[in-house]
């Protein structure tokens, strides 16, 4: 007598290899990041173009100050986008940059003097939750600083089950207090 056969979803699972496809889509979003790095370098080249044309007479100070700020922003989502494929994170602290710079951008474009009150009082909370976040991001652990903190707390924890004390000189995530 034969075997029964597998059904042929257990063999294609079994054939399935996770690395790879986990590869294959990490190296598709990287070419998705890297073109758009490209495409963001090309608007700022071009905004440049446009901020150079704004410095000619007659000078309008608000849009050159415009220019300026939405170049500044441009460079930081360019910075966000390198940190990305360089360290496959999003940088916190660039983002709410970004975001703040962006804000700031805004009210100055539109003058204080002509945003109505209520539109000022979100951007002053805004910019008070992003302030906020700034500081504590401080406090947040390094989850992407080339390890994995769930492995090393597991080693941790392993080496206090044997007995052994764990490294001195790496930071510890757990302790043993007795």
């Amino acid at each position: 007598m034969q075997p029964p056969s597998q059904p042929s979803s257990k063999r294609w699972h079994e054939s399935f290899n996770r690395s790879r496809v986990v590869r294959a889509l990490e190296m598709v979003q990287d070419l998705i990041v890297v073109s758009l790095c490209i495409g963001l370098f090309c608007v700022m080249v071009i905004q440049l173009r446009a901020m150079f044309f704004s410095l000619l007479p007659p000078l309008n100070f608000r849009a050159v100050t415009a220019d300026i700020l939405f170049l500044l922003i441009l460079v930081e989502l360019f910075r966000l986008l390198i940190i990305y494929l360089q360290e496959q994170r999003v940088s916190i602290g660039v983002a709410v940059e970004v975001a703040i710079v962006s804000v700031l951008r805004e009210v100055i474009v539109r003058g204080v003097l002509e945003v109505h009150w209520s539109q000022i009082l979100a951007a002053c909370a805004f910019l008070m939750v992003m302030a906020l976040l700034l500081i504590v991001r401080v406090w947040l652990p390094p989850t992407f600083a080339g390890i994995d903190p769930e492995r090393r707390a597991a080693k941790q924890h392993q080496e206090i089950q044997d007995g052994r004390s764990p490294n001195p000189g790496a930071p510890t995530m757990l302790r043993n207090e007795n």
